[in-house]
């Protein structure tokens, strides 16, 4: 429905015959499509009688986005991020932002974005040699660990140490460390049977096991995290 929204913006007029050609579906799925977009509140006018057709008023905008609770989540943790960094652009209106997204949970998903919150930790910026030798994260694994996370799940990995070695491991991801613009996974490793910490770009593969673990507290991990002078 996002690219219908985005083309009827686009166009000054489409109608139903030629969406379902351009989308591939049935004009009774572009039918219901346009029904649940004006349920959902997007201003879709419709011209009926020959040339006429539906379209989506222009002067529709960021006013009127309808964010899922996962995307709600997401900008509302990198707003935070962004606020710790204590960035000094482009930061006057996103205190506004985080509230409005705040006061739009319920007071149980509140409660569980606050803990997730605290579960992101901000350290220095990366050291050169670091940030020399980062890699692209490959989305398949920013995905699992992003889920893992959040679902409080364990992780197999293969990661690729600093002497270049590949090692397979099963983790607990317990908290997250940014060393700009290096990300970390603070995780206990079952094959250490210890806390470890993780460089993000130097794991290879990830793939969830569905098998929850208990939350331990920051201070379980200060040994591992010690020298990275966290802010928070």
């Amino acid at each position: 429905m996002e690219l219908l929204a985005v083309q009827l913006k686009q166009n000054e007029l489409c109608t139903v015959q030629n969406l379902a050609q351009q989308h591939g579906v049935s004009e009774r799925t572009i039918t219901r499509d346009l029904s649940l977009m004006r349920e959902q509140g997007l201003p879709i006018d419709a011209d009926r009688g020959r040339g006429g057709g539906v379209r989506l008023d222009r002067k529709w905008g960021v006013g009127r986005i309808n964010l899922s609770y996962p995307e709600a989540v997401d900008l509302l943790i990198s707003i935070e991020v962004a606020e710790q960094m204590n960035s000094p652009m482009f930061l006057a209106n996103l205190g506004s932002v985080r509230r409005q997204l705040v006061a739009s949970f319920s007071p149980e998903k509140r409660n569980k974005v606050e803990r997730m919150k605290s579960r992101i930790l901000i350290g220095d910026t990366a050291s050169t040699y670091v940030q020399s030798s980062m890699n692209a994260l490959p989305e398949r694994v920013v995905q699992t660990l992003h889920q893992g996370f959040i679902d409080q799940q364990t992780i197999e990995i293969s990661y690729q140490r600093e002497d270049m070695e590949i090692s397979q491991r099963v983790i607990e991801p317990h908290f997250l460390l940014l060393n700009y613009p290096v990300w970390y996974v603070v995780a206990i490793d079952h094959l250490r049977k210890a806390p470890r910490v993780f460089r993000c770009d130097r794991i290879q593969s990830a793939l969830g096991t569905g098998t929850g673990f208990k939350l331990l507290p920051k201070g379980a991990f200060d040994r591992s995290l010690d020298g990275s002078n966290l802010s928070v």
